[in-house]
Formats: structure tokens, sequence, C-alpha cells
């Protein structure tokens, strides 16, 4: 079995805390940007340690290379493998504006900066692990069973 950690989900908590970090955390969220690697990374490790489990399903981390590069000098042990999500920018804004969360950043202006930051900054980390052959690609344009299906069958993998 895998603990799921969200990165989104922990910044999110870090959020409300109301520390000065959590505020600094909130307005580079709001702007579409990627939080400091070592401010993420220490928050997944913290939970992970506290979670007494040794096996990991990271989501939304690393985004960019710096994120990668402070995972591997800081956690001392790499990924088995990457799950890489691929849907349509069409679809994923749908999706994301039909969510009704009510996050502030679910506005048409929040998810194209985000979609520009995922092109320039997450794609050449899903290549870069993609060259390691770690990369598990699901088919995301497709109903959320299939979805469920595809991944499941990938984690069955390294059951």
């Amino acid at each position: 079995a895998f603990v799921h950690l969200s990165a989104g989900d922990l910044l999110r908590a870090h959020m409300k805390s109301g520390s000065p970090e959590g505020n600094m955390v909130a307005e580079m969220i709001k702007q579409g940007q990627i939080v400091p690697s070592e401010v993420t990374v220490n928050l997944l490790l913290d939970a992970m340690r506290a979670s007494g489990e040794d096996r990991f399903l990271i989501d939304g981390f690393p985004r960019n290379k710096e994120n990668r590069d402070a995972w591997e000098n800081t956690a001392g042990f790499d990924c088995d493998f990457v799950l890489f999500f691929d849907c349509p920018e069409d679809v994923m804004t749908t999706r994301l504006l039909g969510r009704n969360e009510g996050r502030s950043d679910d506005n048409i202006e929040t998810i194209k900066k985000r979609f520009v930051t995922f092109r320039e900054s997450s794609l050449p980390v899903i290549n870069y692990y993609e060259k390691l052959n770690k990369v598990c690609t699901v088919n995301s344009d497709q109903s959320p069973e299939d979805v469920y299906a595809q991944t499941k069958g990938f984690f069955s993998k390294f059951a």
C-alpha cells in the first residue's frame, strides 16, 4: 500500500497556518508560480516521517528541475516511477472550471498561467524521467473509470 501525499494539500495547509512563510506561499500560488523547492521538500519529508510508512505516492511533485534537484539532494532517495496524467489543455480547463471547489486559483487567467508553467518547467522533468524509463503515462482524456483502471495497472507492477 502507498501513502498518498499531495504537495498541493500540504502547501494549502501551510498557507492556512498564517505564518510569514505560509503567506508567501499563498501569494506565489495566487500568481501561478511554483513555491521554493526547500519549502515543499521539507513539508513532504515531515509528512513522510509522521506517517511511519515507507511507500508513498507523491502527488504534484516535482514540478520543475529545481524541485527535482532539491529532492535528490535532500531526501537521499529517488522515485521508482512517475505517473504522468496526459490530457489536452481544453479538457483540463473545462474540468478545472467545473470542479467547484471554491479555490481562488480556479479561474481562467490562473489556469492559463499554470499551463504555461507546466510546459516550460514541468514537462522537462517528465522528459528527464522518461529517459530513465520511469514514466507511466495515463491517457486522462477518458472516463474516470478508465483512468482509474489504467492507473491501477501501473501500481500492480510496483506492489
